[in-house]
């Protein structure tokens, strides 16, 4: 039974690894700029278990701001992606304007919440 799971992950790895390996460029850099966020957050969290919480909307303001950029890059790599029939009208121009537009609003928020 495990022999059957193991040979099942590297199929499922392998058909993964082979997909995404038509994916363009453009979406594999917003790809990593999404796990680098999350990464950080992810540290964030485990940094303020292990030294506590003490500036707590510092605490707040860092995790809501990493998780809001990927969030909104997320948006941006839905927009940008050709297969997605939804945004084919959308040029990839106006999608990074908003993009941008979207993250200068969400730090402001941080900043204010910040105090």
């Amino acid at each position: 039974m495990a022999s059957s799971t193991a040979k099942d992950a590297r199929v499922l790895i392998s058909s993964l690894r082979s997909a995404y390996s038509s994916t363009p460029t453009k979406l594999k850099i917003i790809d990593v700029y999404v796990v680098y966020a999350i990464f950080t957050a992810v540290f964030q969290v485990i940094y303020m278990a292990l030294v506590g919480t003490f500036p707590f909307n510092a605490f707040l303001s860092g995790v809501l701001s990493c998780t809001g950029t990927a969030v909104l890059a997320v948006c941006l790599r839905m927009q940008v992606n050709k297969e997605n029939k939804e945004f084919k009208d959308l040029p990839p121009e106006r999608a990074f304007a908003d993009f941008v537009l979207c993250n200068i609003v969400l730090h402001l928020v941080i900043m204010n919440f910040l105090g």
